[in-house]
C-alpha cells in the first residue's frame, strides 16, 4: 500500500492491438490483507453452474454481481439481477474511479478463487451491454495469480502473461477486448485465496 502522499506506481503495459495499464501500488484505505478478508467474510457469495455439451458443472470459483439498479447483466449464459453496493465496495469503486482517469462504473463483478484450482476460462468482456471499447479496471487482492491474453485473431502470436500482485488494478481500454481473450487457469502451486473485482459501466 502507498504512503501518505505517495502516487502510485502506473505501467502502461506493451500489449499490441490492447490498452493495459497495470497500477501497483495504491491506498486502497486498509490494509489489503483487511480488504480480502472483509470481502470474503461479507458478501453474498455464489456458486453457479455451467452447461457445456449438454453437461451441468460448477463453476470453478464463487461470485457476486453487484451494482446500481437496473444493471442487469448477462454472463456464462445467465442474466444477472445486482445486488445492492456493499460500502466497502462501493468505497473500493469511488477510489477505482480516482485511478481510471474519472470513469464512472456503476456495476463490479466479484469473483472469489478459493485455491489453486479455482479458474477462469478464455473470454472477452464484450457483451453488447458493455457498449463498444469498454473500460474494465480489474482489483486484486490476496494470493498472486497470474492472467494469460490470447489474441481473437492472430493464432501465431504466443500467450503473454501477465502477473497481478496483491492489491493492483489493472485498466482494459479501448479495443483489449476487441482483440484480445483473457484467463486465470488453474495452478497446480499451492495457493492461499483470492479475491477479484471487475469494475465496469453497464448500459443502462
Amino acid at each position: 500500500m502507498t504512503r501518505a502522499g505517495q502516487p502510485p506506481d502506473s505501467i502502461k503495459l506493451p500489449l499490441a492491438d490492447a490498452d493495459l495499464t497495470l497500477i501497483d501500488p495504491v491506498d486502497w484505505g486498509l490494509p489489503a490483507p483487511d480488504i480480502l478478508a472483509r470481502l470474503i467474510a461479507e458478501i453474498a457469495w455464489r456458486q453457479e453452474t455451467i452447461t457445456l455439451f449438454g453437461k451441468t458443472h460448477a463453476q470453478p470459483r464463487l461470485l457476486c454481481w453487484m451494482g446500481d439498479p437496473g444493471c442487469s447483466y448477462a454472463y456464462s449464459g445467465k442474466r444477472y439481477a445486482p445486488a445492492p453496493w456493499h460500502p466497502l465496495v462501493a468505497d473500493l469503486r469511488t477510489r477505482v474511479e480516482a485511478q481510471a482517469a474519472g470513469v464512472a462504473f456503476n456495476s463490479v463483478l466479484l469473483n472469489q478463487y478459493r485455491d489453486g484450482q479455482d479458474s477462469m476460462g478464455l473470454h472477452s468482456d464484450d457483451e453488447p451491454e458493455l457498449g463498444p471499447n469498454p473500460v474494465i479496471a480489474s482489483l486484486s487482492f490476496g494470493a498472486q495469480r497470474t492472467m494469460h491474453f490470447r489474441h481473437r485473431h492472430d493464432r501465431t502470436r504466443p500467450t503473454q502473461r501477465i502477473p497481478l500482485p496483491n492489491g493492483s488494478l489493472l485498466i482494459m481500454r479501448g479495443d483489449t477486448q476487441a482483440n484480445w481473450k483473457h484467463a486465470i487457469p488453474k495452478t497446480r502451486k499451492a495457493m492461499g485465496p483470492r479475491v477479484n473485482l471487475t469494475f465496469r459501466r453497464v448500459l443502462v
